[in-house]
């Protein structure tokens, strides 16, 4: 077993930081990156939101939990990919046509 500092391991079983900058080892020539935040209707951001990537046949691929700014970020490969997200205010869709880079997009729940 490697050793590994407080920086980079949470505390327990955690996923990444969706509020971290990108790494500085991401190549967005080569990299597709799907990113955006979760609002409730009111605008303000939905920390804790499950945000579910599908695939274009609609399965599961990947989820993630929201920032407490309400952001969230997936890597993918290029093309359409649907998001959902399952809040405590609501749940939202949005498709989104990703290419290399990154690729933002926004989804509201109600």
């Amino acid at each position: 077993m490697t050793a590994q500092t407080a920086s980079t391991v949470a505390a327990g079983c955690a996923a990444p930081d969706q509020a971290a900058p990108l790494p500085l080892s991401v190549d967005l020539d080569k990299e597709t990156v799907i990113t955006g935040t979760v609002q409730a209707a009111g605008g303000d951001p939905v920390a804790g939101a499950y945000v579910r990537l599908l695939d274009r046949s609609g399965e599961f691929t990947a989820e993630v939990v929201t920032s407490p700014a309400g952001q969230f970020r997936f890597f993918a490969a290029p093309g359409t990919w649907q998001l959902r997200a399952l809040s405590r205010f609501g749940n939202g869709d949005a498709t989104v046509t990703a290419d290399r880079g990154v690729n933002e997009v926004s989804l509201a729940v109600a």
